[in-house]
């Protein structure tokens, strides 16, 4: 098999995501220098964009492609770098029937790492019970939309506790920038497609999935894990990890069942506060991390749509290309960091919050990206050697002093603190909306946000809007709206573990996993990191 890259081909002759088959086809057999008789089968591994000409916009193809003669179009071109043998991209379990008559290995949460953990497990023979403290993906949706539409908050079951995690309600976005040598996030990619997500993802450079079609996917992905013998138990809030000698004896449920493990994956997500604080009570080696901090800002979806594609936007271009986004960063003059982060193209501001009396804010998009407007996490980096140097959880601390404070900037009873643009780089307050209509459930109370954040945030925020409008015409327009606060970019503290071992650094049988161990920013990686810390404990329990 050869991996043919860079093949490239005018974005107007494509129908919808892809060219023609025929067409690709013409092209590969000009590039090889080969008639049509030499050529067996191709797939298109990869297909990306090529937008540096916006008058002439390119699909750019990877191709996996089976011929006569692999050897000889090897030697011709054995000086090409776009020509090669493919990887093996394939998944090799790394233990198969293990046995399982020891105590079962424990997976606690079921969010991207914990569903990915767990099915691993559950394929290479072994029978995972997940406790998950939130409810199935439905009942959970149903809570979820009861804190958007009346106001009420179920703090076990929510935007970030439940069946698939924070990521369900999401963009769904299945991009990542980590390094993936053994090809972990094409089993990520394969087994969603199994569940019902639409095959394109397999090849498209930014794939997403959306909301709706990740609750279906999950509930596959459940079902699959349970006919292989596995046990998934929701509502089921772990109170305790008991430990002794420096391993994992059991869990404690808040029910007061005991479940004795000696392997325990702790996939528990970013938010898992209380969750947090036990197991640091408990000893558990954890540390402070760097993250995020700042607002969610939108814009009408046309407006990025026609900065972004510029003289060539059209709507056939955008039928191909879909709802624009963009991707921005600013070093402030305070020498802090401002960049966009989890940018949803077509989508809307969320409400998050998992703690009563607290705002929280995010963002989705379905899989059609077709709301209004766009949306995007405008935030600032910060650390905990310079702003939350106490303890290792003073950095979750600091996101619920800026959690609470935006309830009571909101007016309480949910609704988030907003401002327009203009007033906000003027620093006034905001007295009535312009020609953007926020998105955010419950309500948006608009008011000044230059006590949302520390001021340092703030500066380097006002610094940044009108410089992004430099890359992004329009960016700094007076009715865009910002809604607060953005805190939970990702996790506050690292669970740290052993690089070869993947257990926790001084808690033998104890696995961190996934984005709230910090170790994973997203579903993909969060994805990736469940495959990993599941081989960890395979081959763990394979050689006892």
């Amino acid at each position: 098999m050869l991996r043919i890259t860079e093949i490239k081909l005018p974005i107007e002759n494509a129908q919808s995501l892809t060219h023609q088959a025929d067409e690709i086809k013409t092209a590969l057999l000009k590039r090889l220098e080969i008639p049509e008789s030499d050529l067996i089968h191709f797939d298109i591994f990869k297909r990306g964009v090529d937008a540096r000409k916006s008058h002439a916009i390119l699909y750019v193809y990877n191709l996996d492609v089976e011929v006569k003669n692999e050897a000889k179009i090897l030697a011709k071109f054995k000086k090409d770098p776009h020509i090669k043998p493919a990887p093996d991209t394939s998944y090799h379990f790394v233990a198969k029937n293990v046995d399982s008559s020891k105590p079962r290995p424990i997976v606690v949460g079921f969010g991207p790492a914990g569903i990915f953990a767990a099915l691993v497990l559950a394929q290479s023979g072994l029978k995972p019970i997940v406790l998950e403290r939130g409810k199935a993906v439905r009942e959970r949706t149903q809570d979820t939309w009861g804190l958007w539409r009346k106001n009420i908050l179920n703090p076990e079951s929510n935007v970030q506790f439940g069946e698939g995690g924070a990521g369900t309600f999401s963009d769904g976005k299945l991009y990542s920038q980590i390094k993936d040598p053994k090809h972990y996030g094409r089993k990520v990619i394969q087994e969603f497609v199994k569940a019902g997500a639409p095959e394109e993802i397999m090849y498209v450079s930014h794939p997403h999935i959306g909301t709706f079609r990740l609750v279906g996917m999950v509930e596959e992905m459940r079902k699959t894990i349970i006919e292989l013998g596995g046990e998934i138990r929701f509502e089921s809030r772990v109170e305790d990890i008991e430990i002794e000698n420096n391993a994992v004896q059991s869990v404690l449920l808040q029910t007061g069942e005991r479940i004795a493990t000696n392997h325990l994956v702790l996939a528990v997500g970013h938010s898992a506060r209380d969750t947090f604080e036990m197991i640091y009570r408990r000893g558990v080696y954890v540390e402070a991390k760097p993250f995020s901090i700042g607002f969610r800002i939108e814009h009408p979806q046309s407006l990025i749509d026609r900065a972004r594609y510029g003289k060539s936007y059209s709507e056939d271009l955008l039928s191909k290309l879909g709802a624009a986004d963009y991707k921005l960063v600013h070093h402030a003059k305070n020498g802090r960091s401002v960049y966009s982060f989890c940018m949803c193209p077509g989508g809307m501001v969320v409400a998050a919050a998992s703690e009563p009396n607290h705002v929280v804010t995010n963002g989705m998009s379905q899989y059609s990206r077709n709301e209004r407007n766009a949306n995007a996490g405008i935030v600032v980096g910060i650390t905990p050697e310079v702003d939350y140097p106490d303890n290792p959880l003073a950095g979750m601390e600091l996101q619920r002093q800026l959690e609470g404070n935006a309830f009571v900037l909101g007016g309480s009873n949910y609704n988030a603190p907003g401002q327009l643009i203009g007033d906000f780089l003027a620093n006034k307050p905001s007295t009535k909306l312009g020609g953007v209509m926020p998105s955010y459930k419950p309500g948006v109370h608009l008011t000044n946000l230059d006590t949302a954040l520390p001021e340092y945030a703030i500066s380097a925020i006002r610094e940044a809007i009108p410089e992004f409008a430099k890359q992004v015409k329009g960016f700094d327009l007076a009715d865009a709206v910002l809604t607060g606060v953005e805190t939970r970019t990702s996790s506050p503290i690292r669970i740290k573990r052993d690089d070869d071992t993947l257990q926790s650094i001084n808690t033998k049988g104890l696995y961190p996993c996934g984005e709230g161990a910090g170790y994973a920013g997203g579903i993909l990686s969060a994805g990736v990191d469940g495959i990993k810390v599941a081989e960890a404990v395979a081959l763990s329990i394979a050689n006892d």
